[in-house]
């Protein structure tokens, strides 16, 4: 064993001419494909995984396990005969000796039958050394006999910074942690954030907010209403999570700048239709009571009528419609009618009202209209646009009944109610009949109640011989 060097207690170099396939080897005959692919991947890769076999004693070893390795090695020094200039760790491979025939046989089932996979972190050097050679993700998948799509995720880690992969190979972060980092092109950023999270649990919506706690994703309903294209004409940068295939939008300013600017050419285009004025608004929605809060009033469309051949020809698409039988000339037909019994707002409503635009959660444009403010209200009365409104106002004529009188009379009317519904329980059905077909939406038809019973006697003269009558 003059020509071995020894590299542990166990392990030792040698020519490959003296290492030969042990009867032992389980892999007696291998595809001439999988040699060529595993032969492949060793010269860019390396050897990744020992060779393990037994003295043979004439100065060489017999290999039980690793046959297609060996096989694969060989086949690169007939291709490459300079092979120890060139690659001298292949042409003298290291290989574990067995200290006896018994280890030896146990080596040789336990490889074959329970390979252990590849570290995560070794997978991601060893097919990125492989894809700068000039390997496919195919080729690859094919040399370690995984599927292509498990290749392409372990290459999209493979430009991660050094000290993240070791992180990851020292099992101070997982590998799902690690994917995070692919967000972050600024080195610095990513090694400061990684020395907070090492071995700290951290989760991956806490490892990228650290990473870019500004950047929005291109699910944001801005984003999607002004467009990845917009926002990258204006100066822009994009980012992303490459594995989780997340596009991030690394200047929220840019964003919200580009977001204004076209809610108010939107809402230019608004106010050359006619309207008295168009605002713009960043909520996402716009209920009632936003309404209610700013004082205003709103009116409606006016609604349009449909000529007899029209009426005829809405009633024959809406036939149609329901049996999913229009082509796209019906449906623009049919919506074209149905855009006339919507009605339209007229010029004289546009000139007293306005409306206010916003984009709802999922980034489209939505519009709150016929608006009309505080100030406008009087102008709107007098052009016959909007009623006159007695509520809440000093204008509202005063009950000629006193409030406690008010109050007692209610009483008496709820009590006489109930009593009713006591003398006939069908009158409670019939009560609920009415409240369903006139959907009336309240839960106490009529004041009837479950949880209130009026059982105090009136306070007023009045409403006591209202009560007895």
């Amino acid at each position: 064993m003059t020509k071995q060097s020894s590299i542990t207690a166990d392990d030792a170099r040698f020519p490959l001419s003296k290492l030969t396939l042990s009867e032992m080897n389980p892999r007696q005959n291998v595809p001439v494909a999988e040699v060529e692919e595993l032969a492949e991947s060793i010269w860019t890769a390396g050897l990744i995984q020992n060779l393990a076999g037994i003295i043979d004693g004439v100065g060489g070893a017999e290999i039980v396990a690793g046959g297609r390795r060996l096989r694969a090695l060989h086949l690169l020094a007939e291709r490459h005969p300079d092979l120890a200039q060139e690659r001298p760790e292949l042409a003298n491979p290291p290989v574990r000796i067995a200290p006896d025939l018994s280890t030896a046989q146990a080596w040789a089932v336990a490889e074959n039958a329970a390979r252990r996979d590849l570290h995560p972190a070794d997978e991601i050097r060893a097919y990125g050394k492989m894809e700068r050679s000039g390997a496919t993700p195919a080729v690859i998948a094919r040399a370690f006999a995984v599927t292509e799509k498990s290749v392409c995720r372990r290459l999209a880690l493979a430009g991660l910074p050094e000290a993240v992969i070791d992180a990851l190979a020292a099992n101070e972060i997982t590998l799902n942690a690690a994917a995070c980092f692919t967000i972050s092109a600024d080195a610095v950023r990513s090694l400061e954030v990684l020395e907070q999270c090492r071995g700290e649990n951290w989760s991956d919506h806490q490892i990228k907010k650290a990473l870019k706690p500004d950047a929005v994703k291109d699910s944001d309903r801005r984003a999607q209403f002004v467009g990845i294209e917009a926002y990258q004409a204006a100066g822009g940068r994009i980012g992303g999570d490459l594995v989780a295939e997340e596009t991030l939008l690394d200047d929220p300013e840019i964003l919200a700048t580009v977001f204004a600017e076209r809610l108010a050419e939107r809402a230019e285009t608004y106010m050359r239709d006619g309207w008295k004025w168009v605002e713009v608004s960043e909520d996402d929605y716009l209920g009632y009571w936003f309404l209610q809060e700013n004082g205003f009033e709103r009116i409606y469309k006016e609604e349009g009528e449909l000529s007899p051949e029209q009426s005829q020809r809405f009633s024959d698409l809406s036939e149609l419609a329901e049996a999913d039988a229009l082509d796209a000339e019906g449906q623009e037909e049919f919506d074209a009618l149905n855009a006339v019994l919507a009605g339209t707002y007229t010029e004289t409503q546009k000139a007293h009202a306005g409306l206010i635009l916003y984009v709802d959660r999922q980034g489209a444009l939505q519009t709150c209209e016929g608006l009309i403010r505080k100030g406008d209200k009087a102008q709107a009365i007098a052009a016959g646009i909007l009623e006159t409104s007695h509520h809440g106002t000093d204008e509202t004529p005063k009950s000629p009944i006193s409030q406690k009188l008010r109050e007692d009379l209610a009483r008496v009317s709820q009590g006489a109610r109930q009593h009713a519904a006591l003398r006939d329980p069908d009158l409670l059905i019939d009560l609920l009949a009415y409240q369903l077909s006139h959907d009336l939406r309240w839960s106490k038809p009529f004041g009837l109640s479950t949880e209130t019973c009026r059982t105090g006697r009136p306070q007023t003269a009045r409403a006591t011989r209202s009560m007895h009558a």
